[in-house]
């Protein structure tokens, strides 16, 4: 049995007519008749009742037209997937990101390209907005999440959203109710991210601080938000972080005041090489687009 026997019998069976399914397959009638009955003496079965007055399916060529459209449809997903194998849509996928939006939208996005490029290996970084910089440029991942803007010529950059920022401090060390009362914080210890790590993130902490009338004693630093929000928690000092992440903290001890009368807000933004084209960077992006 091959391939061409199927497509004959579905001609058939969706024409009911050997002369006009003969037509639509661009060969005569006799030919047609032959494949015909070479199929139906391979599978040992009749699959079409033929008269003078018309053509009909047989019970067993109703079951075996079910089935043979089911293959069909196999086969072309199998094509499909075949091709973007073929186009390069395997091997590895290197995503980096930084640790002060990580959240669940990260991994339903690994789980959603997951499966639809079941042979790609993907795997996530936690990279400084700098070092994704160059290694974007470098090829060493192929699509990054920062804070910061983007000068270089050879990045694309694709803003995701805008976040603005919050006051997380100990509930049980410090007693702050409302935004009005940021400035009675003045004496306190502050954790910040590494100047070296994050500059223009660092400036943009200091220019809050500055808004609400102080300069903060930072005494405690750290590359990652989740540390800096777990030496908040231990009462190492309070910090001001993305206010993105307390949709991911639900951690009864620590309290957040989000800042609202300051405009400042942090770009976050989808960054990738202007030279890739490749389907898994466009399904990449066009995901986390459609998330913000």
């Amino acid at each position: 049995m091959e391939l061409r026997h199927l497509k004959y019998f579905l001609a058939v069976a969706e024409e009911l007519n050997f002369t006009k399914a003969a037509e639509k397959l661009f060969i005569s009638q006799p030919p047609l008749s032959r494949q015909i009955i070479e199929l139906e003496e391979e599978i040992q079965a009749r699959l079409f009742i033929r008269n003078n007055k018309k053509v009909e399916l047989t019970e067993a060529g109703k079951y075996f037209e079910k089935e043979v459209r089911e293959l069909f449809q196999n086969l072309e997903r199998m094509s499909a997937k075949t091709k973007k194998i073929a186009e390069n849509v395997s091997g590895e996928f290197r995503i980096a990101y930084i640790s002060s939006i990580y959240s669940s939208v990260i991994s339903e996005l690994i789980k959603y390209l997951k499966d639809q490029f079941p042979y790609v290996n993907f795997k996530l970084f936690e990279i400084s907005t700098t070092k994704q910089l160059d290694a974007l440029e470098q090829g060493k991942i192929e699509l990054g999440i920062i804070r910061s803007p983007v000068k270089s010529p050879k990045i694309k950059s694709q803003l995701w959203f805008q976040d603005g920022f919050s006051v997380v401090y100990n509930k049980s060390i410090i007693q702050i109710n409302s935004e009005k009362e940021i400035p009675n914080l003045k004496d306190e210890t502050f954790v910040f991210f590494n100047k070296d790590y994050a500059p223009h993130y660092h400036e943009v902490l200091l220019e809050l601080c500055a808004f609400y009338g102080f300069t903060p004693q930072v005494v405690h630093e750290s590359n990652n938000i989740n540390s800096i929000v777990q030496l908040v928690k231990n009462g190492l000092g309070i910090s001001i972080v993305p206010s993105n992440i307390v949709k991911n903290n639900q951690d009864p001890e620590i309290g957040f005041i989000e800042l609202k009368k300051v405009n400042l807000f942090t770009d976050v933004s989808i960054i990738t090489s202007k030279e890739d084209d490749s389907e898994i960077t466009k399904t990449a992006v066009d995901f986390l687009l459609n998330k913000k």
